[in-house]
Parts: structure tokens; C-alpha cells; sequence
């Protein structure tokens, strides 16, 4: 009795959990974070770079907080700390930590948008770059998302020969199997043409025997009988 006692607490133990889990799931999976599909940049030394960022709730916003973080090699600093007051507002900037940093990003028409410009850059810049969110209208749940970026001194050119070859390799493959489904197909039409013209050939042929020798199915004409 005792263990079907300590099964039955169990089951409800499980089932609590779960269905707090149900209610939290929406939750946990409102607000998010995204930088792009890439994960990592490259720029080229003494430019500018975009570093991507947008948010995005399922509850909406207000005085919704963000910042992003460097994290280098031997730093760790904030660059840029803000808010968004609510949907019709454009992010507002309360600490910059570099001149070189220019906010780019707009809230207007759902673009939730909080990316920002790195100007005139330097090899130290290379790193990971975070952008964080939180959002008070969901008990100041946080987000964030990660994006690495590689100064270097020149881009360097993809060389596009391999993938030219593999294209014209695919595209003949392509274009020779086209090739026998035509030719395969002239071949059975001349085929059946000819099988035709041969069964025209024997009904005719089999239709003049059976005249020359009055058969039953020939086309002669059967004289009517005669007159005693």
C-alpha cells in the first residue's frame, strides 16, 4: 500500500511539473534575440561594419532595456546601453562608450531594430559582440544573441572555379540525359510509324489475295445466280 501510496505522489508530482511547465513555455519563448543567420563577420580594417541585432515579443514591450557587450581577446566591456519606450518609439541611447558607435536601428512599422554601426575599424575591434534584451512587460525576462567579428587586413576573393566546374559538369550531365529522352523518343515514334506502315502493308496485301481467290472476306463481287 505504501508504494502504490508513493507512485500515486509521484504522478502528481510529474503531472504538477508539467503543467507548470505548460504555462511557463509560452513564456520562456516570447521574447527573442536574433543577429542573422551568420554567425560570424568579416570587415575590412579602416572601414565600417553593421552589427545586426532585432527583438521580437509575442506580449509586446514597454521601457524595454538593451545593451550590447564586446567581449575581446583581454576585455570585456559595454558599448552601447538604451531603451525603447514602447512600439511607436525609436530606441533611445543612455551610454556610448565609443564615438565610433552609431545607432542605426528603428522600432517603426515592427522593424523592432537595435542594430548599430562600427565606424573606422581596427584589429583590436575583432570579438565577439552580445546583444542583450530585457523586457519589464514580461517580468524582465532577458534574451540574447552572439555574433563574431573578424577584422582583417583585405577580403579575400572566392575563387568560384571549383563551383563553375561542378555547375558545367551537373548542367552536361543534365543536358545528356534531355539529349537521350529525345532521341529515345524520335526512336519509338519511328518505330511505330514503320510498325504502322507494315500492318497497312500486310491488310492491303491480305485484301488482294482474298480478291484473286473469292474468299469469303474478300472484296469480290459475288455474280448473282443464274437464270435456267
Amino acid at each position: 500500500m505504501a508504494g502504490t501510496g508513493d507512485r500515486g505522489a509521484a504522478w502528481a508530482r510529474w503531472l504538477g511539473a508539467g503543467i507548470l511547465g505548460l504555462f511557463l513555455l509560452p513564456v520562456s519563448l516570447s521574447l527573442e534575440v536574433s543577429v542573422g543567420k551568420a554567425t560570424s563577420i568579416y570587415a575590412v580594417n579602416g572601414t565600417e561594419v553593421l552589427l545586426p541585432c532585432t527583438f521580437s515579443s509575442c506580449f509586446g514591450f514597454y521601457d524595454l532595456g538593451f545593451w550590447w557587450v564586446y567581449n575581446g581577446s583581454d576585455t570585456f566591456r559595454i558599448l552601447i546601453n538604451g531603451t525603447v519606450k514602447n512600439e511607436k518609439s525609436d530606441p533611445k541611447v543612455h551610454l556610448k562608450t565609443d564615438d565610433r558607435i552609431i545607432l542605426v536601428g528603428s522600432t517603426k512599422e515592427k522593424m523592432n531594430n537595435i542594430s548599430f554601426l562600427l565606424t573606422d575599424l581596427d584589429f583590436s575591434d575583432t570579438g565577439k559582440y552580445t546583444c542583450h534584451v530585457k523586457n519589464p512587460k514580461e517580468k524582465n525576462l532577458q534574451h540574447e544573441a552572439t555574433i563574431f567579428l573578424q577584422v582583417v587586413d583585405k577580403l579575400e576573393e572566392v575563387d568560384n572555379m571549383v563551383t563553375f566546374i561542378i555547375l558545367a559538369v551537373v548542367g552536361g550531365v543534365i543536358g545528356l540525359l534531355i539529349f537521350i529522352l529525345l532521341v529515345k523518343k524520335l526512336i519509338t515514334f519511328i518505330l511505330k510509324k514503320t510498325q504502322e506502315k507494315k500492318k497497312e502493308c500486310l491488310v492491303s496485301s491480305s485484301g488482294n489475295d482474298n480478291t484473286e481467290n473469292g474468299l469469303p472476306a474478300s472484296k469480290a463481287e459475288e455474280k448473282p445466280p443464274t437464270k435456267v
